[in-house]
């Protein structure tokens, strides 16, 4: 997915919302926007979002002296969403048919993401899912099908906490079918994305075997990613793609993926065909 004129204003708005978010003086975010700004001019709309994120992203560790700002509220997204996952294993292994609300679960997990929103409830989102939920494109047979043929799975993980309900899935996966799994990290932290040692804190080291991209972007841009990635990635014969970051930047690739997340903003939604809000599970256009 391209970058379009309407993703500029929000990479200024993530820079004001997390700035303060950090606790940036207000002339620390209007210079961080001023110095955003001059590299308009190397844009390249041919890229995906993610991939200019790298250079915000290292603009504001720069400004707040920290290579991984977001530690803190990475550690307690992860913690609140442990708190929840003894009630969500529960309703899982007592539902009637468990992968589809696992998979439910993990795509309602999305939700925590920093990039696009700093407020959000976890649990009335989870809670919605079970009561209703609001599906765009919903395609869970096709994948079903497709993880049924599958003789194994690379699952692109997302944000930090979301791990947890990717955990539930994994764990799910394995015990219906029996399919082994491996989960893909960030290389280094950037905004709230997971990293090997936030995986490992949500418990997936012991469902899953846990891998970097290579990447340092929120998202999986191909060519930057590493040569082991690269391999076990047009090797794969399923991929679950997680996020609207791996979905920017996996749209147009020809791979058996599917995505899962949630549309948080008009242009991921208007590209998709779904309202702004709507959780999806989706295969990759052919």
């Amino acid at each position: 997915m391209k970058t379009y004129l309407d993703c500029l204003p929000c990479f200024m708005n993530q820079i004001v919302r997390i700035g303060r978010m950090l606790n940036l003086s207000e002339a620390e975010c209007f210079a961080m926007m001023r110095e955003f700004a001059g590299h308009f001019a190397d844009l390249e709309l041919a890229d995906p979002p993610p991939k200019t994120s790298i250079k915000l992203y290292d603009m504001i560790s720069r400004y707040t002296g920290l290579e991984d700002p977001f530690r803190e509220i990475k550690d307690e997204s992860t913690e609140k969403a442990l708190g929840l996952y003894p009630e969500l294993k529960q309703q899982v292994d007592t539902t009637a048919v468990p992968l589809s609300l696992a998979a439910k679960f993990a795509v309602a997990g999305n939700v925590i993401d920093f990039a696009v929103a700093s407020q959000f409830d976890l649990k009335a989102e989870l809670e919605r899912v079970v009561e209703a939920g609001s599906f765009g494109k919903w395609q869970e047979g096709d994948f079903f099908e497709s993880l049924a043929q599958a003789d194994w799975l690379l699952y692109l993980g997302d944000n930090t906490g979301e791990t947890v309900m990717d955990r539930l899935f994994i764990e799910t996966i394995i015990k219906e079918t029996v399919t082994p799994v491996t989960y893909v990290v960030r290389e280094k932290p950037i905004i709230n994305d997971a990293v090997m040692a936030d995986a490992v804190a949500a418990g997936i080291d012991g469902c899953a075997k846990i891998i970097s991209s290579g990447c340092r972007a929120p998202g999986t841009v191909l060519d930057l990613c590493s040569p082991e990635f690269l391999d076990l990635f047009h090797n794969a014969p399923l991929i679950v793609s997680k996020g609207q970051g791996n979905f920017e930047t996996l749209s147009e690739v020809k791979a058996p993926i599917f995505f899962f997340l949630k549309a948080k903003c008009q242009v991921v939604a208007e590209h998709l065909k779904v309202n702004m809000g709507e959780l999806v599970l989706t295969q990759r256009s052919r």
